[in-house]
């Protein structure tokens, strides 16, 4: 937690002088032992729901996803709007599991409600910070930065009282835990799925829903050892096919999605899902075989795609699109992202007719879901259709909580359509939604650079630099921003770092020619320009070039880079 303007955070028990606070609701105990997810926004939201429906139903409404998801006890106030098929699917077709950025959406649609609801000159006191649940510490950090003091001010200490003892049974951690999971809590599941686990017989009916829960937790947050030991207890304790084929496929995929290009061990998934469906293919039921057997190739296929072989992956998932129509009308979460899978793969191989089609299938199956839209947008964007894209972005921003990525690709959208101006509003949103987006501050500080903005560019570059040190094209819009203020010595060296980190980086090498031109280095200049000219001709580069190449006298060559770069316009 950061402290901002009036704004306190301190350590231990609350002050006395809290007392005299002009408080919004009695002092709220954030101990998750309690509640778990969600104690201070459901606390907050109790208070607040009920008087903005008197007056503004509409901006209830337009956050029923948030609070729905963070204090269900409100639901009977506040019907769901915004609805995705899974809310109707038996717990067995329920296959997505939100990732974990989903709680940052929630906390900021959280934050954009509160924001807007809270009568203004209040404040809201929390206790037991320190215990406090990660969903909490994350839309506390969400309302410090984007509701200003004046509105709601924040007295936030780590202490409090400790509350009673936890003496959930089994059943009543199960309720938590699945709701959790279905949310994308995945720090709740993961911490009372173990508690889950202790109660229950091992390798038994309710031990198992505890244990896969528990991984499938574990693998979303990177929590891969203590997954993969999980899925060894799997197959330590039970004999029964359909977990060992589970355990099989869960083992496989920390693996293959491991965020980490360099620490996936492809051989080694491909080992544990060939397991999978070797045990899934044995399963007695028709369906169940079927619907097991599809997933794990689909698993596979994603395998295949990271060993930069689609077409392999494609026939895979073409399979296992067959083997889902053995299922008729069950599992149609299972059939929506088989599809998208392949609309993602036929893009790929350049077959964007097919993937248009797919595209639309998916999304005809759940209208509500988000992440389509925007994978069919893209298409559509390099496709040429911008204003098809522009209403596909727009569609996944209405869709639910805000969503960075959706202002993130309109962005490249309106950059495409020379609308500078939209784009880098847009870019602001995402920033604000999500500082830590590092695309986002390297687009927009390169924006403002070719904009002459510079100290704003300075500004984006070391936010971003703060979150990936030595980012070529950060360091590049570094050397650009330097050499412009004559401050060449530096420029040299960011520039000199971006190219070494990444050479074909055509940015890197222009602007690097630009600075030994500006410092006298003409033949210099030439070589730079013509290594950036052959990763990615561009009319400036060609300009620039010509430039050069004319102080050296070296006139023919220049006229012709001359005519080069008219013939971009």
């Amino acid at each position: 937690m950061t402290e901002g303007g009036s704004h306190l955070k301190v350590e231990g028990p609350p002050p006395e002088s809290w007392r005299a606070a002009r408080l919004l609701r009695p002092m709220i105990d954030a101990h998750r032992r309690a509640r778990g997810p969600y104690t201070v926004a459901a606390a907050l939201l109790r208070r607040l729901v009920p008087e903005t429906l008197d007056r503004s139903a509409e901006l209830v409404a337009a956050h029923d996803i948030e609070i729905r998801a963070a204090a269900p006890e409100l639901a009977e106030l506040v019907p769901a709007r915004r609805v995705t098929i899974d809310a109707g699917l038996s717990d067995d077709e329920r296959i997505l599991v939100p990732a974990p950025r989903r709680t940052l959406r929630l906390a900021n649609g959280l934050a954009e409600f509160v924001r807007d609801a809270v009568p203004p000159g209040r404040a809201l006191a929390v206790c037991n910070l320190a215990e406090a649940d990660p969903t909490d510490l994350e839309l506390l950090d969400v309302l410090a930065r984007r509701v200003p003091p004046g509105t709601l001010t924040l007295l936030l200490c780590t202490g409090g009282p400790e509350p009673p003892p936890d003496t959930r049974d089994a059943a009543a951690l199960w309720a938590v835990v699945d709701r959790s999971m279905r949310e994308g809590f995945l720090h709740t599941v993961a911490e009372l799925g173990e508690r889950g686990l202790a109660k229950t017989e091992p390798g038994g009916a309710s031990w198992w829903r505890f244990a896969q829960r528990t991984a499938t937790a574990l693998g979303g947050l990177g929590r891969t050892a203590e997954a993969r030991a999980l899925w060894d207890r799997v197959r330590e304790v039970s004999q029964d096919p359909k977990m060992h084929a589970a355990a099989a496929y869960g083992t496989a995929m920390l693996d293959a999605r491991h965020p980490d290009p360099a620490r996936r061990d492809l051989g080694r998934a491909q080992r544990w899902i060939n397991l999978a469906i070797a045990v899934s293919s044995l399963l007695p039921d028709p369906a169940e075989r079927a619907f097991k057997l599809g997933f794990d190739r689909n698993g596979l296929a994603l395998i295949e795609l990271r060993r930069q072989r689609p077409e392999a992956a494609l026939a895979l998932v073409e399979s296992a699109i067959e083997l889902a129509r053995e299922l008729g009308e069950r599992h149609p979460l299972h059939r929506m992202v088989l599809l998208a899978n392949r609309a993602q793969l036929l893009a790929a191989l350049g077959r964007d007719k097919e993937a248009l089609d797919d595209y639309g299938a998916a999304i005809a199956l759940d209208p509500a879901f988000p992440d389509h839209y925007l994978d069919r947008g893209n298409l559509l964007l390099r496709l040429g259709q911008h204003e098809e894209a522009l209403a596909d972005y727009e569609r996944a921003m209405r869709a639910g909580p805000p969503l960075p990525e959706a202002y993130y690709n309109r962005a490249e959208l309106r950059v495409t359509r020379g609308d500078t101006a939209g784009a880098l509003a847009d870019l602001a949103r995402v920033i604000e939604l999500d500082p830590g987006h590092l695309d986002a501050r390297i687009n927009r500080a390169g924006l403002l650079a070719a904009w002459g903005r510079d100290e704003e560019a300075a500004a984006d570059v070391a936010a971003g630099l703060a979150l990936a040190p030595g980012n070529p094209h950060l360091l590049t819009v570094l050397g650009q921003l330097e050499t412009s203020a004559g401050r060449f010595a530096t420029a040299a060296a960011a520039l000199d770092e971006a190219v070494s980190a990444a050479p074909g980086l055509a940015a890197a090498w222009g602007n690097r020619g630009v600075l030994r031109y500006a410092t006298g280095d003409l033949e210099g200049a030439v070589e730079d320009l013509s290594r950036a000219i052959d990763l990615q001709p561009q009319p400036d580069l060609f300009g620039n070039r010509a430039v050069a190449l004319r102080a050296l006298g070296r006139t023919a060559e220049a006229e012709a880079d001359e005519r080069r770069a008219g013939a971009f316009s």
